[in-house]
This record gives structure tokens, sequence and C-alpha cells, in this order.
């Protein structure tokens, strides 16, 4: 009798995605579903045996939450659809996990979404996350909210930096940034928490339990 959880992850073709999905595949814990958009993405990943739904997050999510015990999301509309993927997206994913009996939800957010105003370029994104990130608070849902600091194509090192609130901007690894998303996936790691990641020095195990 497999005791794997069923982990929906939002976003699964993304940079950071794809390595979500190959942590999860590799767990013993877990077990992927891919949402997709694209037939030919679907295709890819269940090329790779993962468990594929499609779903748009402008659209209906019912089904894609269906078998879901938990979520990440980890998608982004790289500033085309600010307002209607990384905020209202995320508010109906949020809605649409609650409402399956989703366990918990796990938010890739960013620095910065605590305070848009910081940044003129990229102030309409922030204020989507920190939307996104509200709303998810208060849907009753347990969570952990996540917010690195920017994004590298680096490999990962494995350890990071942790903090409710970093007191420097900094850069992080999307391969770390993923292993951090499905560490806190675990029900009393960093429940009901937002914080902060950067490169650093603490193993993401140890850093997350801390």
């Amino acid at each position: 009798m497999s005791k794997e959880k069923n982990v929906l992850v939002a976003g699964a073709n993304g940079t950071t995605g794809r390595i979500i999905i190959n942590l999860l595949k590799e767990s013993e814990n877990y077990r992927p579903i891919a949402m997709v958009r694209k037939q030919e993405q679907k295709d890819f990943f269940e090329k790779e045996n993962v468990m594929t739904v499609m779903a748009d997050l402008e659209e209906d999510l019912s089904h894609a939450v269906k078998n879901a015990d938990k979520v990440i999301f980890a998608a982004g509309s790289k500033g085309k659809k600010v307002i209607e993927v990384d905020q209202e997206g995320a508010k109906r994913l949020t809605d649409a996990a609650k409402k399956s009996g989703a366990g918990k939800f796990v938010m890739l957010s960013s620095m910065g979404a605590d305070n848009p105003s910081i940044s003129d370029e990229l102030q309409d994104y922030l204020k989507a996350k920190q939307n996104a990130d509200d709303y998810l608070k208060a849907s009753g849902l347990e969570y952990s909210i996540v917010r690195p600091g920017s994004l590298t194509d680096n490999s990962g090192t494995g350890k990071i930096k942790l903090k409710e609130k970093l007191d420097k901007q900094g850069s992080i690894s999307r391969a770390d940034v993923a292993k951090t998303l499905v560490e806190v996936l675990d029900g009393e790691v960093k429940k009901n928490k937002v914080f902060e990641i950067v490169a650093g020095e603490i193993p993401i195990e140890k850093a997350v339990r801390t």
C-alpha cells in the first residue's frame, strides 16, 4: 500500500517546475502531477511517466486538483499576464485546492512581495504576488509561502540562507528554490509561514526546519 502523496505542480513546464517534477519523482513520499496547458507538454511529461492534467490558470481548475493531496504553485506569466496568471490564477488554484480538500499549498512567491514599491519595474508583478500570498494566507488552507531572491540557472548547492525577512537582496538558483518548495510540502515544516531565501551555507533540509 503506497503512502505517496500526489502533488499537483502548477507551472510544471517552467524551468523551476521541471526541476520540481524531477525531485518529486525521485522522492519516496510524493508523486508529481504536472499541470500543463498544451498537448505537447502533456506528451512530454507522459513520456517521462509523470501523471499530467491539462488545465489553464485562467479557467476552471476543479478537475485539476481532484487527486491532489498537496499543491505547489510555481507558475508565472513572465510579466505577460501578471493579473490573470500570477494573481488571479494563484487565487483560483487556492480556491480549487481548498474545495477539494488538499492538505497543503506551497506558494512560490518573490522577495519584495511584502513591499511592492521597492521596485519600479517589478512593482505590478510584486503587487500581484502580494495579493496572491495574502489570499492564500486568508484561505484557511495550510500553507508555506516561499520568497526567493532573484533566480539564476546556476546548479544548486543544496544550501540556503533563510529568514522571515532577510536584510538584503540576493540571488539563488532555481534548483535550490525547487528543493526548498519540495522540502516544505511536509505538513509540519514552515506551516503557515512566509519566509525569504537566498543562496547560503545551511543545508535546505535543516534551514526549513529550524
